[in-house]
């Protein structure tokens, strides 16, 4: 509750953002701030029902937007612990962009496995 010119430490960024200083990066999608990881995990904690959507945002862990690698790890062990408030959209999402990522780089067979996971059987 302090005003702009009184923040005493920089909002917690993705590590590929720290050294840009105290600059707060804005989300093209909804206007909100990015952050790191850890503050979404953290948050996660502290409130059950914090919105997952951010926390699997690649854009958290990396400078590139369509690596979704541990994106999707993550969710795999956050479903493992019963947090499963993310939109049926945004997990069937998460799952085909891995799996195309996997694909592309010859990994058909992670594709397939990564597919298994899609919540829409048809």
């Amino acid at each position: 509750n302090t005003s702009e010119c009184e923040k005493y430490a920089c909002c917690p960024l993705p590590p590929y953002l720290e050294d840009s200083g105290c600059v707060i990066e804005e989300d093209d999608n909804g206007g909100r701030p990015l952050r790191d990881v850890c503050f979404h995990l953290l948050k996660l904690y502290s409130d059950r029902s914090y919105e997952l959507d951010q926390l699997l945002d690649p854009r958290s862990v990396t400078s590139d937007p369509l690596d979704f690698r541990l994106s999707w790890h993550l969710w795999e062990v956050l479903r493992a612990l019963n947090y499963c408030h993310v939109s049926q959209q945004s997990w069937g999402v998460l799952n085909t962009s891995y799996a195309a990522q996997l694909e592309s780089q010859g990994l058909w067979e992670w594709a397939v496995f990564v597919m298994l996971h899609e919540p829409d059987t048809q």
